[in-house]
C-alpha cells in the first residue's frame, strides 16, 4: 500500500511540473481510445480506401493530400511534400515540444505492395471489419457506432492495413490522446511518411539529400513490420541488406532426345544443379571463397539480447511442419545475423505430366543475397563471379551468341540488381537504451531486443546520408498476411501501438538525457 501511495505521489508530482511518465501516457491514451474507437477506426479507413500503388502516380498523390489534411488537423508545422523529379513524394511535417532538446524523427511508409484483386476475400481498397482471422471463419462484422467498442481480436482487412498504414494511424492517434489529456510531449517530433517504400525507394536517396537540411534529427524509428512471432513487442537494431542475380547456364542450342545425346551433350539441368551445390551446403554455409571476410562477431550485447529471448524456435518449427532447421537447429534468430544465399527458384525442361525426355538448351536459377553489416554488395557481386570462374564458366551479362557458344565449354549469365547494404544501431548505445527504456514504462512486459531483421529495408540511407541512428519500432500483428492476398491489421495491435507511441513522445526526452547526437 505504501508502494503504491508513493508512486501516486510521484506521478502527481511530475505531472504538476509539466512531466508525465510513459506509465500515466499508457493509461491516458488507453482511455481516450476508449472513448474514441468508432472516430479512429473512421479515419483508419477512410485512409485504407485510397489505392496506393507506388505505380499509380494518381493514386499515390491522393494518398499524400490525404495525410497531410491529417497532420494539419493535428496542428502540425512546416507541412509539406518533399518531391524530386520523377518520384512519388513523401510526406514531412514536425511538431515542436517546448522546451525540448532532443528531435526524434518516425519514418512509416503509404504505398502499398502490388495486388491481384481477385485473390482477396473482399476488394483490397474497401476496408472491412472481421471478428477473427479469415482462415479461422472470421466473418464480416459492423464498424462500431460512436462511442462504440471493438472486439480488440477482430482484424481489420485491406491493403496496407498492416504495411504500413497503421503505424500511421497509431502515431498520430498517440498524438491526439497526449493532447486531449495534457500529456507533455518530451521530444521535438519530425514525420516522414514515405510513397515508395514497397517499389523499392528508389527516390529516397536523392529526397534524403535534397531536403537534408529539413530532416535533421538526433535520431529516426522506423515504424514498420511485425511484432515478434511470439505476439511481444520488439525494437529492431538493423535490417539485411541483399543483392539479387538471375543465373543462365547454357546446353545445346536446341532442345535434343535424352536417348540419342545423353551422356554426350551438357545437360544443363545437371549444371546448374551442380553450381548451387558449389556454392552453399544443406546447412546454409556459403562455400564461396572470401564470403565472410568482413562478418562482424556477434558482440557481447547481441549474444546476450538473443539469449533473453522467448524460446519460439520449437513452435514455429512445428507450426510450419519442419522437423528440423539448418545449422542444427540454430536459433532463428542467431541465423538471420549471418549471411544467407538463398535459392530463390530453378527452372529447367519439365517434371511430371510435362516431362519429355530432352536435353535443354538452357537451365535458369534465381537467387537472393542476404547481407549483414560491413558486406559490400558489389564486392559480394565479384566473389560470385570470382567462384562461377573457377568452376570453369565463362561469365557474361548479356545473352550467349553463337561465336561465344562455339568458344567457351561453359558459359554463365549473370543478371545483378543492385541491392543494399546492411545496417544496424549498437543495442547499448545512448538511443537505443533510450527507446528501451521509454517503452519499458508502463509496458505489461519489457520490449525484446533483436538484433536485426532478416528482411530488408532502406535503413542504410538515413544512416549514410544523415548520419544518425535509426532503429525499427513494429507494431503489426506477425500474422497481418504482410505484401500478401487479404492483408489485415489485428485491432490490439492498433491499440498498442497508440500506448507504445505515446509512452514514447512522453518519456523519451527523459531518458535521451544529454544533448550531444549519440
Amino acid at each position: 500500500m505504501l508502494k503504491k501511495i508513493f508512486a501516486a505521489l510521484v506521478l502527481a508530482t511530475s505531472i504538476a511540473h509539466g512531466q508525465s511518465t510513459g506509465a500515466d501516457a499508457r493509461t491516458k491514451a488507453r482511455d481516450y481510445r476508449q472513448g474514441h474507437e468508432a472516430e479512429i477506426l473512421k479515419e483508419f479507413t477512410d485512409l485504407l480506401s485510397l489505392p496506393n500503388l507506388a505505380s499509380d502516380s494518381v493514386g499515390i498523390r491522393r494518398n499524400a493530400d490525404h495525410l497531410m489534411g491529417m497532420l494539419g488537423k493535428r496542428g502540425f508545422t512546416n507541412t509539406r511534400l518533399l518531391t524530386v523529379p520523377g518520384g512519388p513524394p513523401a510526406v514531412y511535417g514536425e511538431l515542436a515540444a517546448p522546451g525540448a532538446t532532443r528531435t526524434l524523427v518516425l519514418y512509416a511508409h503509404y504505398d502499398g505492395q502490388p495486388l491481384d484483386p481477385k485473390q482477396w476475400t473482399t476488394p483490397p481498397w474497401s476496408p472491412v471489419l472481421r471478428d477473427r482471422e479469415i482462415v479461422t471463419g472470421g466473418k464480416v462484422i459492423p464498424m462500431p457506432a460512436p462511442s462504440g467498442h471493438v472486439d480488440p481480436e477482430s482484424r481489420i482487412y485491406g491493403r496496407s492495413a498492416g504495411d504500413d498504414k497503421g503505424s500511421i494511424m497509431a502515431i498520430l492517434a498517440a498524438v491526439d490522446a497526449m493532447r486531449a489529456n495534457r500529456i507533455v510531449q518530451s521530444v521535438n517530433l519530425k514525420v516522414f511518411f514515405e510513397g515508395e517504400e514497397e517499389a523499392g525507394s528508389a527516390h529516397l536517396r536523392q529526397i534524403l539529400e535534397t531536403y537534408k537540411s529539413v530532416l535533421t534529427g538526433d535520431a529516426w524509428l522506423f515504424c514498420d513490420g511485425p511484432v515478434h512471432q511470439s505476439g511481444r513487442q520488439q525494437l529492431v537494431f538493423g535490417n539485411r541488406g541483399i543483392t539479387t542475380f538471375e543465373l543462365t547456364v547454357y546446353g545445346p542450342n536446341r532442345a535434343l532426345h535424352s536417348g540419342h545425346y545423353g551422356n554426350w551433350a551438357p545437360n544443363p539441368g545437371v549444371m546448374i544443379a551442380n553450381l548451387i551445390a558449389s556454392m552453399r551446403d544443406d546447412d546454409g554455409r556459403i562455400k564461396i571463397a572470401g564470403y565472410y571476410d568482413d562478418v562482424k562477431p556477434i558482440s557481447a550485447a547481441e549474444h546476450k539480447a538473443i539469449a533473453a529471448l522467448p524460446p519460439f524456435d520449437p513452435t514455429l518449427r512445428k507450426a510450419l511442419g519442419m522437423a528440423r532447421t539448418e545449422a542444427n537447429d540454430a536459433l532463428l534468430t542467431e541465423r538471420i545475423m549471418l549471411p544467407a544465399f538463398n535459392l530463390r527458384g530453378i527452372r529447367v525442361g519439365g517434371v511430371r505430366e510435362m516431362g519429355s525426355n530432352t536435353i535443354s538448351t538452357a537451365a535458369y536459377a534465381s537467387f537472393d543475397l542476404r547481407l549483414v553489416p560491413k558486406q559490400d554488395p558489389a564486392k559480394i557481386q565479384k566473389l560470385v563471379e570470382a567462384h562461377l570462374r573457377k568452376q570453369g564458366y565463362f561469365v557474361t551479362h548479356d545473352t550467349a551468341t553463337a561465336d561465344m557458344r562455339l568458344a567457351h565449354a561453359k558459359i554463365a549469365r549473370v543478371e545483378w540488381l543492385e541491392g543494399y547494404p546492411a545496417s544496424r544501431a549498437p543495442l547499448d548505445g545512448p538511443f537505443g537504451k533510450a527507446v528501451f527504456a521509454a517503452l519499458s514504462d508502463g509496458a505489461r512486459e519489457v520490449p525484446l531486443a533483436i538484433p536485426t531483421s532478416g528482411g530488408t529495408g532502406p535503413t542504410y540511407l538515413f544512416e549514410q546520408i544523415l548520419g544518425i541512428p535509426m532503429i525499427s519500432l513494429p507494431i503489426a500483428n506477425y500474422d497481418d498476411n504482410q505484401h500478401a492476398a487479404d492483408e489485415n491489421l489485428r485491432i490490439q495491435n492498433l491499440w498498442d501501438g497508440i500506448e507504445l507511441y505515446s509512452a514514447l513522445l512522453a518519456g523519451m526526452g527523459k531518458a535521451w538525457g544529454g544533448r550531444p547526437v549519440p
